[in-house]
């Protein structure tokens, strides 16, 4: 609300002294809403803008119909197409005009993703750049896997990105983890997806009989959805801005040599811990009284026990699961 005085101001200025609003309002220190309200409660019809010709006017029937048959078309192009049928201006005014009517994407709605405890991961390559080794210059990727309800990162640094690397990413992370998820997300990367039409999808043979030892269900998201996995992309990006970054390569290229299994789990993806055999959730003030890592992963009863098959399988032996009773923890 403001004074009375303010108002009789507000309409001196614009009535006597012929002020645009604008200036008004910079005059007065206050929005021009507020002159405009002032305004319209003493009845006085607010100015509008009077738009002045362009020499663009003559040319945006070509520029809209040409936009909504080519809504990606470079602005560019358009210039050169309007500059043949006569339009005089410059190319960075044109750009403006572009950027007026070119047609907006429509709004796109998400859900937001919520998992249980042990039900999903995710799983993907993040690229840091390339080290040197010795005289060889080699790329730097980090294998990365998220649990998606309590968001915890394993992340392990290899020299490529092979389908060998690939999995023995997966064997350190369950090791680590202790537990596997019963479902991990991949982006349609060749290690996980050979060929894809639609729905129909074939996987990688050696994905499969990874994911046949170890009981998990791998599922690739939909083509340029990252967003189906934004945790791990979200985890890929924390590390490779809050983790990653400022960090000397060559104490990297030391811990590579050494086979350190390097590993960030930022404290704000743990607010809660959870107690399996309660089923409570905690603030993370009271961890202390839990375990000493917040467990996270659940295996089903029928994937406690292993099938004994008559081939001998390349991958380790899976974990020492916990008995039956307690399948979320």
């Amino acid at each position: 609300m403001i004074s009375p005085s303010l108002q009789a101001k507000i309409l001196q200025l614009y009535h006597a002294e012929k002020w645009p609003i604008g200036t008004i309002a910079a005059q007065l220190h206050v929005h021009h809403t507020t002159v405009r309200r002032v305004l319209a409660q003493a009845q006085i019809p607010a100015g509008t803008q009077s738009l002045r010709p362009s020499i663009a006017d003559p040319y945006v029937g070509f520029i809209v119909e040409t936009l909504e048959k080519y809504p990606r078309l470079r602005a560019s192009r358009l210039y050169e197409m309007v500059r043949q049928r006569g339009y005089p201006g410059r190319p960075d005014h044109f750009r403006a005009i572009v950027a007026r009517y070119r047609p907006r994407p429509a709004a796109e709605a998400y859900l937001r993703l919520r998992t249980l405890p042990g039900e999903q991961a995710g799983a993907d390559w993040g690229h840091f750049g390339k080290i040197t080794i010795g005289r060889a210059v080699r790329p730097l990727m980090g294998f990365v896997m998220v649990l998606s309800w309590s968001r915890q990162v394993f992340l392990r640094f290899y020299l490529s990105a092979v389908t060998a690397n690939f999995l023995r990413g997966h064997v350190d992370a369950f090791t680590f983890f202790a537990s596997v998820p019963r479902v991990i997300l991949y982006d349609n990367l060749k290690s996980a997806v050979l060929e894809r039409i639609d729905d129909a999808i074939r996987f990688n043979p050696t994905l499969l009989e990874l994911a046949a030892h170890y009981r998990f269900s791998p599922r690739p998201v939909a083509v340029a959805r990252g967003n189906e996995k934004g945790r791990c992309e979200r985890a890929i990006r924390f590390i490779r801005d809050s983790f990653f970054a400022a960090r000397s390569s060559t104490n990297i290229t030391v811990r590579l040599q050494q086979s350190a299994i390097k590993r960030h789990t930022p404290s704000r993806f743990h607010t809660f811990t959870y107690f399996p055999r309660s089923g409570i959730r905690v603030p993370s003030a009271l961890r202390t009284m839990a375990e000493k890592r917040p467990t996270s992963i659940a295996i089903s009863p029928e994937c406690s026990t292993r099938v004994v098959s008559r081939r001998k399988s390349p991958y380790p032996a899976s974990p020492s699961w916990r008995s039956s009773r307690s399948t979320a923890f």
